[in-house]
């Protein structure tokens, strides 16, 4: 049946394989208008996590996304086939893309056919096109705006993602990255309050 939000602009519902912490805050349930998921637990939001406005989660009938204790996502876009795992103490900023899977084929003769098949379809939601690969984010890292996780990437512990950054490769532990492709810029003690 679902969950209501008792302040919720939308008239959807919370969806059952859905497990969000008591201490945590969900905006709206529109973040849930792509939700396909038929995982056991398809999402689980965290002690005293927060999602709000414009978030949405693009979670296909295999996926599963986890949303550590504490963290905060504002206004991303999760698109999840398999797997996308967000440490505690995560700040996502808005127009983010979280990706484990491209839902298209790279290569162009398949495209092509994908997106014909696509046109006579069900318009909400592409299906998975290739073979997802998990995202990894890690405990304490920031994720600037309009930047892109693309999938198979790990960010690690305390990292940092520069706004407007794409990251293809993992990013190690305690590292600021920014830049299309993403490459390291400095490294960061913990501890450290300066960034720039």
């Amino acid at each position: 049946m679902g969950r209501t939000l008792p302040w919720d602009w939308y008239g959807g519902t919370i969806p059952d394989n859905a497990f969000v912490d008591e201490t945590a805050y969900v905006e709206t349930t529109f973040s849930f208008f792509l939700y396909r998921s038929t995982a056991a637990e398809g999402l689980r939001i965290g002690r005293g996590a927060s999602t709000y406005l414009g978030t949405m989660f693009d979670v296909g009938p295999g996926g599963r996304v986890t949303l550590g204790d504490f963290s905060l996502v504002h206004g991303a876009r999760l698109i999840c086939d398999a797997a996308i795992e967000i440490g505690d103490y995560a700040l996502i900023s808005w127009n983010v893309v979280v990706m484990d899977n491209y839902r298209a084929p790279l290569d162009p003769d398949a495209r092509r056919s994908f997106l014909e098949s696509f046109a006579r379809g069900d318009r909400r939601a592409a299906p998975a096109a290739d073979t997802p690969r998990p995202v990894r984010i890690g405990n304490n890292v920031w994720i600037g705006f309009d930047s892109c996780i693309l999938p198979g990437v790990t960010i690690a512990d305390g990292s940092v993602v520069g706004a407007r950054s794409v990251v293809v490769d993992d990013v190690p532990p305690y590292s600021v990255v920014a830049g299309n492709p993403a490459r390291i810029i400095r490294s960061i003690q913990p501890g450290d309050s300066s960034i720039s």
